[in-house]
Order: C-alpha cells, then structure tokens, then sequence
C-alpha cells in the first residue's frame, strides 16, 4: 500500500512539474518577442489614433517589443495584405478598419486579399458614428430641416466626404435613400480638404466620422445635425442620432478591430483575443479615445466579432451595390 501511494505520488508530482513547463511556455509564447502592429493608412489620421494606444498597451501585456507600421495606400489594402499573407506566428496584428475588413471587398474589383477568409478576428476595439454636419449660414438646425430643404431644392445641395466608398460617402448614400432627397455627392482626396471646403462655404454639408469634425464642431465652424450611432456620442450629448430623428433602425459606424493571419494557432488566438478583449474594456484605453469622439467597445472578440464582421461585409456590399459605387 505505502509502495503504490509512492508511486502515485511521485507520478503526480512528475505531472505538476510537466505542467508548470507546459502552460507558462504557451502563455508567454509572445513574450520577448517583436511584434509588428500594421496601421494601414498614414500617421496621425483616425485609425492611427486608435492602433497607438492599443499597440502600446498590447505591447506592456505580452511583454513583447512592439513595432507599429503605418503602410497607407489603396483604400487601405496594401496593409490589409501585408498582414494577411504573414506567418500566423501572432506578430502581425492588422488594426484593421470598417473598410479594410468589410466595405472593400465589395469597393475594389480586384483586392488582393480575402476579408473573411485571410484573417483571424481577434476583437472589436472601438467604433464611431459618422457625423452630419453643415455650415452654420444653412438654415439648418435639425435633421428634419435639412430633409425639408433638400426636398425643396432637389439636386441643388452639395456634400463633401472623405472619398468614395468611405464610411461618410455610404452613410450618405443609405441616408439619402431613407429620407427620399436629392443631394449631389462632392467627393474629396480625405477629410481635411473636404473640411476646409465646409467651413470656408464651398459646400454646405458634409459627411464624415465625428472624430474628424469634432474640434470644428465643438469650436463653432459647423454645425452638428446627427450622428449615425444607435446611442448618442458622450462627447457631444446634445447632437441626436439619425435613428432618433424619424429613421428607425438607422445605423452605421466607422469601426476599427484588431486581426491577425488566417490559422493563426489556438494558444496563440485565446492569448490575443484576451488580451485585445482586456484592453478594449480599460478605463485607460477609453479615457484616451473618448475626448477624440472615439468610443473603445468591450465584449465582441473571437466567434462573435468573426459573426459581426461577416454581417458588416453583407451590410456594405448591398449598399456599395445599391450606389453603384466601384474602384478599379
């Protein structure tokens, strides 16, 4: 008896120790390691200021040296590819973009890469509204006035975006059908041109992420009509959602997420995904996006963001369809 129970003993102990060598290895598989974080437009733009902080505090996690890699060009592609074609070795990480990762598959006749089928979903990290905004001489202080004077001025009003196929140009596009008004769409080469035109009076209305109009709204230089989130925007609590001025269900949002390459190893998965998942929920990673007119989102990570993103492609592609839009 005493001889089998040293025997067990023993086995177990021999099983603890295989343990303690097993799991810390596949828990710090990252750490030490470089870690290259691709921002796929330039420095200083919206996806730039939402990947920083992200990167710093993925970086401070893992215990990894991070790298962050602005590769801007072709609507955001290039890289959206860089990534996609990586080792699935966990140091690549794609802050890919509502772009990138769902309108352009349906934008681009020829994308070099798959969305759903090149890219392991790790977690949605923040989002935000696209916001209506006019020039303050435009007899506008609602979203009902500015419907009521398009419609009595069909195809006489102008609006500036960003370009097309962006997030600014398809919210335009989907509320323009949805309110049954005529408007003609000025597309410009990024948002500080387009900008520039509304407040100098060139163009009375624009189309655009709230984070870009922000300061010129809280300045006084536009006007903010309505943001095309569900919920109001904290940072700007008195401007209503298109939702809430008579357009039910009206919803879309500038979203960025964190992706690494396809098959990428389940130890490897589990680890990034809590992590990006940790991190979108910190009060540190809000504080600092929330002023921006940013929102940092928690809870959508893994299968679920995987499920989000497949509907966000679906959503898109009908509306890139519907507005004939198409870049060669």
């Amino acid at each position: 008896m005493r001889r089998r129970e040293l025997l067990g003993l023993a086995a177990a102990l021999a099983g603890a120790r295989l343990l303690t060598r097993v799991l810390p290895a596949r828990a710090q598989s990252l750490a030490g390691k470089q870690i290259r974080v691709v921002v796929p437009f330039p420095p200083g733009g919206p996806t730039d200021i939402v990947a920083r902080p992200f990167a710093r505090m993925l970086g401070e996690a893992l215990n990894a040296t991070i790298i962050v890699d602005n590769r801007g060009g072709a609507g955001g592609s290039i890289g959206a590819d860089l990534v996609a074609k990586s080792p699935p070795d966990g140091q690549s990480i794609l802050v890919g973009t509502v772009g990138t990762n769902a309108i352009n598959s349906a934008l681009y006749a020829a994308l070099p890469y798959d969305p759903l089928k090149d890219f392991t979903p790790l977690a949605l990290i923040a989002q935000a509204p696209v916001a209506i905004v006019v020039h303050p001489l435009l007899e506008a202080r609602t979203l009902a006035d500015l419907v009521d004077i398009a419609k009595k001025n069909p195809g006489k009003l102008s609006y500036g975006t960003a370009g097309p196929g962006t997030p600014g140009h398809l919210t335009a596009e989907m509320f323009r059908r949805a309110a049954g008004i005529d408007i003609q769409h000025v597309p410009y080469r990024g948002s500080a041109p387009a900008l520039s035109d509304l407040i100098s009076g060139h163009i009375p209305i624009m189309f655009d992420p709230l984070q870009s109009v922000l300061s010129n709204v809280q300045g006084g230089n536009i006007r903010a009509l309505a943001l095309s989130s569900k919920t109001r925007a904290p940072v700007v609590p008195d401007v209503a959602t298109i939702a809430e001025s008579g357009y039910a269900d009206f919803e879309t949002t500038a979203w960025w997420g964190a992706f690494a390459p396809a098959k990428l190893p389940d130890d490897l998965t589990a680890s990034l995904v809590a992590e990006s998942e940790r991190i979108a929920a910190s009060d540190a990673f809000r504080q600092k996006l929330e002023p921006l007119g940013v929102t940092a989102v928690a809870g959508l990570s893994g299968a679920a963001f995987a499920d989000f993103q497949k509907s966000e492609v679906e959503k898109w592609g009908k509306v890139v369809k519907d507005a004939q839009v198409k870049i060669d």
